[in-house]
């Protein structure tokens, strides 16, 4: 796992469209965050205001990134107006985007905390994964009373997710992770019937339609992979998030982040595609290791996924 990520889901029994408003409007994380604190508006999209993690005041923005699935927004953060050395991709994923045969409603909101480690505390990474879980809590409450609903919803569904810093173009990871042709070499329990086709069959000889597209996100990139299993209509979706790393860590910052996202049944009971955060990592690796060997930079493999 990458060091300086850190990423938070949560279920929302609210439409999706409810979620991404909400958390579009900055004021609203005085309502369920820890410590941050809207106290001078900049302007719609920025204040300056006081912070969980830090005792100096922060400036905040928020960017919209548009796409017509799913919502999608960033969140960030610096001691100065446009300075900014903390980001939080965040998306809000409708059920209906998570399991698309399902009859859930609802939404999965699901954030990466990326720090420059320059200028990232002890305190930020030692309490992260605590204050995440708390906040996380407060934003679900926050949504879903405002539906009128009185106690926790559960979902269906499980977020599996997974980082990792890769030494190479972003460029050619769009072009290795598009195209449907390629995945044996990155994913060897998928095997090619027609791979230009997009015809795979799995490790157990089950046959797998695979479906690729890839897109643009602000400075991000999102590639979309749908894996439909035939005979039994089951569908797993599995967006990649690209996130340049002069965007995350500073203008002089190689590579970019892969971020993987799969979705499985949250009973842990299913028995098909990826199952685990070790599947994406694992994969991972590979990606990390054909990315950087066409980039020229075989010693970054060595020095791990941060």
């Amino acid at each position: 796992m990458e060091a300086n990520t850190f990423a938070t889901t949560v279920y929302v029994q609210a439409p999706a469209g409810t979620a991404f408003a909400y958390l579009r409007r900055l004021q609203n994380l005085d309502e369920w965050t820890l410590g941050s604190r809207m106290r001078t508006r900049i302007d719609d999209d920025t204040y300056m205001g006081t912070a969980s993690g830090y005792q100096a005041m922060l400036c905040y923005h928020v960017n919209g990134l548009e796409h017509p699935r799913l919502g999608a927004i960033e969140w960030q953060c610096g001691y100065r107006y446009q300075e900014y050395f903390k980001q939080y991709p965040v998306f809000v994923f409708p059920s209906r985007y998570a399991d698309p045969t399902g009859d859930e409603d609802g939404c999965y909101v699901h954030w990466v905390s990326v720090v420059d480690p320059a200028r990232r505390t002890e305190m930020i990474m030692q309490g992260i994964a605590a204050v995440h879980h708390y906040e996380s809590r407060g934003l679900k409450a926050a949504i879903e009373r405002g539906e009128g609903v009185t106690e926790p919803a559960a979902g269906k569904m499980a977020l599996l997710s997974d980082t990792m810093w890769v030494d190479a173009p972003i460029e050619i990871a769009h072009e290795l992770l598009s195209d449907r042709g390629t995945l044996a070499q990155w994913a060897p329990h998928f095997h090619p019937v027609d791979a230009a086709a997009g015809s795979f069959v799995d490790e157990y000889g089950r046959e797998v339609q695979i479906d690729s597209s890839g897109c643009r996100l602000g400075e991000y990139g999102l590639i979309e992979q749908d894996y439909l299993y035939r005979g039994g209509g089951r569908v797993q979706r599995c967006p990649i998030v690209l996130v340049p790393s002069a965007r995350a860590f500073g203008a002089d910052a190689p590579g970019f982040l892969l971020h993987r996202i799969a979705f499985a049944r949250g009973d842990g009971s299913q028995m098909f595609g990826r199952t685990s955060t070790a599947d994406l990592a694992a994969e991972s690796m590979a990606i990390k290791r054909i990315l950087e060997a066409r980039a020229g930079n075989t010693a970054s493999f060595a020095r791990g996924m941060s």
